[in-house]
């Protein structure tokens, strides 16, 4: 079947492409809204222009489409460029646990007549993770938004040792370990499915009480040492 994936650049939306490629599937394209503010109900902000990296990693295709930011318009803008692809049978989203997105982008598919996948629909956030790092996925954290994590989350690339550390913060403070509901948002810099890996040259963190983003200001592809 060939799809389309929605692509934030995070681990969630990676690793649902990244299962349905496992299962035979062809994605022929990323599809990737550029979100003007940064406090969008759908979509990643931090480090979205460097999707292009990862685009070029796993020898995809990718189109953009700016948005606003507003509830409405926004959901206009991903139905604008999810019409938009002509050769995809269905699409592809990561959606874990957010009611919100989840309808409504199965609304959109609908009105287009192509269904939407979602693999990691309500699946445990935890042995997701687990199963993410497992995988051989490497992803950093570049956005937090909750009580309970302090400046040292931000870049921090995520191991089963800090997927421990998220597990304790999630019974203290009663947070998303992956972050759907706005706690925190990643970056993946290496997957299976990569070519090449992304290295991330430059980088800077801004922090303020309990939330904060790391910005990449500079980032290359890099052969694998495994090659």
């Amino acid at each position: 079947m060939k799809v389309s994936a929605l692509f934030s650049g995070g681990k969630d939306s990676a690793y649902a492409l990244y299962l349905v490629q496992q299962q035979g599937w062809e994605v022929v394209s990323l599809l990737t809204v550029v979100p003007k503010a940064s406090d969008s109900y759908m979509f990643h902000y931090p480090n979205i222009r460097w999707t292009r990296l990862q685009a070029e990693a796993l020898g995809i295709p990718i189109s953009y489409r700016e948005s606003t930011g507003l509830k409405e318009e926004e959901l206009k803008d991903v139905e604008a460029l999810m019409a938009a692809e002509k050769e995809a049978e269905g699409f592809v989203c990561g959606a874990i646990a957010s009611d919100y997105q989840w309808s409504r982008l199965n609304e959109i598919s609908h009105r287009l007549g192509r269904p939407l996948f979602a693999p990691l629909w309500r699946k445990d956030q935890l042995t997701l993770l687990e199963d993410m790092v497992h995988a051989g996925f490497k992803f950093m954290i570049v956005g937090i938004y909750a009580e309970g994590f302090d400046e040292g989350w931000l870049g921090k690339v995520i191991t089963s040792k800090s997927i421990a550390e998220l597990k304790t913060l999630r019974g203290k403070y009663r947070i998303s370990v992956s972050g759907e509901g706005g706690e925190l948002e990643t970056y993946v810099l290496d997957a299976p499915n990569f070519s090449r890996a992304i290295r991330v040259e430059e980088a800077h963190a801004n922090w303020s009480r309990h939330s904060g983003n790391y910005t990449i200001t500079q980032a290359v592809l890099e052969e694998k040492a495994s090659r």
